[in-house]
């Protein structure tokens, strides 16, 4: 079994929660989930879409082909419609279109009618729409009529037995009026966990000990601080909505200064402010974790779709040369783990760390059976209390063979902790001779790195162990190609994938380019233009990919994409 459902309206039809809670039900009945919105910009008005991939066995990634469309407007009939697979069926209002659609594929569903028999209100037509939904996949009824219970308990029995009597109704129409629907459900297994990018962003965070995150809210980065403002008390994190993105990086560089774990969030044109606080960063050698969310720029450009258009970006701002590390996560479970691991590198080495995502993987749904979470790690590096009023004398910037000195938290003993923005020696006092600021980039910069790449690690490696054609990718378009080579393979294609989660520094050479250079075709895949992973491997490494294939329309990729795109690429 392996069904998708495709929930489109207009902003402020309900969608959003249709799509939701049909996706819960799913997880909690067993099934892998794996969804993606779609949804402009204006807050009122425009085409928006959630869409629902439901199978046995797990899935990553969505597919182009629709097996149950939920038209909550016209324009959803119009432009899904032709989508529907040749088994699919479309169900919509048919009291908002006043014709009945023709053909046995079109089923109309009165979800106002529907809602208000009993003494209901408009407002659950929603939930009609819901229980139609579950109807036609012929799935039991009690999941959704559980989770209503939960989600509305607050409100009152009233609006939790009028929702319970709109899903009945809806899910009794569905299965009255759609006798040819032949979907049948997949033995009850246990449930899953669900997550999004942005919720294990967030997880990660807290897990490692984040105490202050401070921004400034821009899609799709925005999720994390309404995610920590809802757990703040719980764990104590102070969440801070500052005035503007130059504001949110310095309050979290104080805050880390002042002994606690930090963390600013922004989107591109939010990280353009941010610039001159990354190199106050580099040279107070201040801890900080950067939460980068992408999409299509430039300026506002699309600001509710997705792209992988800041890489080169974020590899190469900041004035000066220090050094950084640069995540991005392809699932929830990897961002997790690394948004937990930058937390560990940014106070092990005293540097800016970033983790980079993407719209869609901030939006997308995964189920898990449960989530790992052996990774997880937490030590303080920090000198504090008696520790900290042991040593005979502190130089905040004294040199070492690693070029990490210790991080003592001011006011936590006698010694006075100095730092400063200009060139400083090893007691951080300001200086301008040529031998201590050759000293101090050393320290800073080649030292530094040179530990830190140790901690690399390689990109993941998935499908043929001696393949013909290798897909390669970076952070969100994890899921989608390992599907596109699942599809390779299944055609006798023998292909295999190498995913690049860990940017900066490169990691070291090793197997992997063995892999690349002994394939007779390299697939460099990303959601850019210019291929900026392509140009950036090459400038690391000097490997030139073979073919690229990029889309830059804002949307994400899907199997079918990726595989017309190399057909496309090869002829």
């Amino acid at each position: 079994m392996d069904y998708t459902v495709k929930i489109g309206g207009e902003a402020g039809q309900g969608l959003v929660t249709v799509g939701e809670i049909l996706s819960r039900v799913f997880a909690t009945a067993g099934y892998h989930v794996f969804s993606h919105q779609d949804y402009e910009s204006r807050v009122r008005g425009g085409h928006n879409f959630y869409q629902i991939r439901v199978s046995e066995t797990p899935v990553s990634s969505s597919l182009e082909k629709i097996d149950i469309v939920v038209a909550l407007d016209r324009a959803s009939i119009e432009l899904h419609g032709p989508e529907l697979t040749d088994e699919g069926f479309l169900i919509y209002d048919s009291e908002t279109l006043e014709e009945k659609l023709k053909g046995s594929r079109y089923i109309g569903v009165p979800f106002k009618k529907l809602a208000t028999k009993d003494g209901g209100s408009p407002v659950m037509a929603n939930t009609v729409a819901t229980g139609a939904a579950l109807g036609m996949l012929g799935m039991d009824i009690a999941p959704l009529l559980d989770l209503i219970e939960k989600r509305f308990r607050k409100k009152g029995d009233a609006i939790v037995e009028g929702n319970v009597k709109a899903a009945r109704a809806g899910y009794g129409y569905a299965k009255e009026h759609c006798p040819e629907c032949r979907f049948l459900p997949a033995p009850p297994v246990s449930a899953k966990v669900m997550l999004t990018g942005i919720e294990a962003i967030s997880l990660g965070a807290i897990s490692a000990g984040l105490k202050f995150y401070s921004a400034y809210p821009m899609t799709p980065s925005t999720g994390i601080m309404n995610n920590l403002s809802a757990m703040a008390e719980k764990y104590g994190i102070v969440v801070e909505q500052a005035e503007d993105e130059i504001a949110a990086i310095n309050m979290a560089l104080g805050a880390s200064f002042a002994g606690v774990r930090a963390m600013t969030g922004t989107s591109g044109g939010g990280f353009a402010l941010m610039v001159e606080g990354l190199s106050l960063a580099a040279i107070t050698e201040t801890p900080i974790v950067i939460a980068e969310g992408q999409r299509p720029g430039p300026a506002t450009g699309f600001p509710t779709r997705t792209e992988q258009g800041d890489l080169l970006f974020i590899l190469h701002t900041g004035h000066g040369e220090f050094p950084r590390v640069v995540f991005a996560p392809g699932t929830p479970q990897e961002a997790l783990n690394l948004t937990n691991r930058a937390f560990e590198l940014a106070e092990k080495y005293q540097i800016p760390v970033f983790v980079v995502f993407d719209q869609y993987l901030a939006d997308c749904q995964w189920t898990y059976e449960s989530l790992s979470t052996e990774e997880l790690v937490y030590k303080d590096y920090r000198l504090r209390g008696d520790a900290f009023a042991s040593q005979k004398e502190y130089k905040r910037y004294a040199y070492t063979e690693s070029g990490v000195t210790p991080l003592g938290v001011p006011g936590d003993a006698p010694h006075v902790v100095v730092a400063d923005i200009d060139e400083h020696d090893e007691e951080g006092h300001i200086v301008e001779d040529a031998e201590t600021r050759i000293r101090m980039t050393d320290k800073r910069l080649f030292k530094k790195l040179a530990a830190i790449r140790e901690e690399i690690r390689p990109p993941l490696r998935y499908g043929s162990e001696s393949p013909d054609t290798v897909l390669v990718g970076w952070g969100s378009t994890y899921g989608v190609i390992k599907e596109a080579v699942d599809a390779l393979n299944e055609r006798g294609d023998n292909a295999a994938m190498l995913h690049f989660s860990e940017l900066y520094p490169f990691p070291a050479r090793g197997g992997y380019m063995k892999v690349l250079e002994d394939a007779k075709r390299t697939v460099c895949i990303e959601n850019n233009a210019t291929g900026q992973f392509a140009r950036h491997m090459s400038a690391e490494t000097g490997y030139e990919f073979a073919l690229n294939v990029n889309r830059y329309d804002g949307r994400p990729f899907t199997v079918d994409y990726i595989l017309r795109g190399i057909e496309d690429a090869v002829s």
